[in-house]
């Protein structure tokens, strides 16, 4: 029976693996991972009770032996974004000459997306235990029709756009759709040991593949390294509407679960950063020749239960996103490339270097409150709220249309029924409550860009041993 169930584990995930496109909150993270820590905004590091906690937390794995969990989410991102009129409408003053988005006022097309969760706890010995999970971490998708944007450097009306092949169309004049598709599907096989009667560590291989797709993008070749070098002689070719491309990386987890006391638990991990292979066909696009590793994060722990039947946890997260330097790197490199400024000499600052523009998102710290109650032998009930300043800068807004991770505050509620096989059905909901950003078009300063968004998640899952 336990190969058995290792087999069906193992099958899902391969399959899965190939076909899940994902999303994410805190960012391009999740607000939590599992069903039964999502119905706690994220909280509970301390209070692992199913086995894809293994995913928060590769400590875990010895207290959840025996057991499975499969489980779906059904994630629904509103996203919106809306620019101002514009005094320069795209013309060329002694100033410079101005690139106008719209003005636009359009909203995301895919609002739903399927994300799965898996994972397998098997005893090796009374001290010690191993597990597999699989489940998706981040991901962005927007997929924005229509709109326009105007370049006229000889202010005869006649829009002639900024790079062969694109001419006004598209909320980036690039002739129609304009958005970018992220999807990242993690797999980990995870070793926990006991170190005492109330200490237990783990570690965890962390196996990742991404896929990425840009479109609408063209109107960005001038500033690429691939056209600052060869003397604006070569279009670029790895920038945009190349399809799906993909990488792979392989990183380490690793976490401690301590119960202090019987009413006291602590608990802390850390995923190192992970290198990722470049996405090649994006050369022109990320900066590093297409780099974007996975960034490390820290999450920290207390659980409390001033009763047997009560509990409540307080967590926070950290996740470095300026360490990565496709997401970290602010926008405003762009005008150190030569071909965007004149007086500079470093191509490495031109999309694709080394120092090229990216999201300039700033880290993030989230901070989350979750309690958990049980109302019968059969029933449990969860509710929690997370909060985190977003990581997007007033000064980053335009190019982050492609990418509006924007939300601060998720609100959760949850509950787990207890069958008569002794397997268990769970439920959790999340609302991330609606936040805006606005701040000036850096290629025309009289036209502001705000982008906002809200998002509503509910997962199903089934636990068995």
């Amino acid at each position: 029976m336990q190969l058995k169930n290792q087999t069906r584990l193992t099958a899902a995930i391969v399959t899965l693996l190939l076909t899940t496109p994902l999303w994410a909150t805190n960012g391009y993270f999740m607000h939590g991972i599992g069903t039964k820590n999502k119905g706690m905004a994220g909280a509970g590091l301390a209070m692992p009770e199913d086995a894809i906690s293994v995913a928060n937390n590769p400590a875990s794995a010895l207290s959840n032996t025996g057991k499975y969990d499969l489980g779906l989410a059904i994630f629904s991102p509103d996203r919106h974004y809306k620019t101002t009129d514009s005094q320069a409408n795209g013309n060329c003053s002694p100033m410079g000459c101005a690139f106008t988005i719209g003005p636009n006022d359009i909203d995301s097309d895919n609002k739903y997306f399927y994300i799965p969760n898996m994972a397998g706890a098997w005893e090796i010995n009374d001290q010690s235990a191993w597990a597999m999970a699989f489940y998706g971490k981040g991901g962005m998708n927007t997929t924005w029709k229509g709109g326009t944007a105007s370049f006229d450097p000889t202010n005869t009306g006649q829009n002639v756009g900024t790079f062969p092949g694109t001419y006004g169309g598209g909320i980036f004049g690039g002739n129609g759709t304009a958005g970018v598709d992220l999807m990242q599907a993690y797999l980990e096989l995870t070793y926990a040991r006991s170190a005492g009667d109330s200490f237990t560590w783990g570690g965890s291989l962390v196996g990742v593949m991404a896929l990425f797709s840009a479109r609408g993008l063209g109107t960005f070749g001038p500033y690429t390294e691939t056209f600052a070098a060869s003397g604006g002689t070569v279009m670029p070719e790895n920038l945009t509407n190349n399809g799906h491309d993909t990488a792979y990386g392989l990183g380490f987890k690793l976490g401690f679960l301590w119960d202090w006391t019987d009413t006291v638990a602590f608990a802390t991990s850390y995923q190192f950063k992970i290198s990722m292979s470049d996405f090649d066909d994006y050369s022109d696009l990320f900066a590093d020749g297409g780099s974007m590793d996975i960034p490390a994060n820290l999450k920290l722990g207390w659980t409390f239960r001033p009763q047997d039947n009560f509990a409540l946890s307080f967590d926070i997260e950290k996740i470095w996103y300026s360490d990565v330097d496709s997401v970290g790197n602010p926008f405003i490199n762009l005008f150190s490339c030569p071909t965007a400024n004149p007086m500079a000499t470093d191509i490495t600052y031109c999309l694709g270097g080394k120092n090229g523009a990216g999201f300039g998102w700033d880290d993030m710290t989230v901070y989350k409150i979750g309690a958990q109650w049980n109302t019968s032998d059969d029933w449990t009930w969860r509710a929690g709220f997370s909060h985190g300043k977003q990581p997007i800068g007033s000064s980053e807004v335009m190019f982050n249309i492609l990418a509006p991770g924007v939300i601060e505050d998720h609100l959760t509620f949850g509950f787990t029924r207890g069958l008569s096989s002794g397997d268990e059905f769970s439920m959790s909901f999340m609302w991330g409550f609606n936040k805006k950003v606005t701040g000036p078009n850096p290629f025309d300063p009289t036209q502001d860009i705000a982008i906002d968004m809200d998002q509503w998640e509910i997962e199903l899952s089934y636990g068995w041993r």
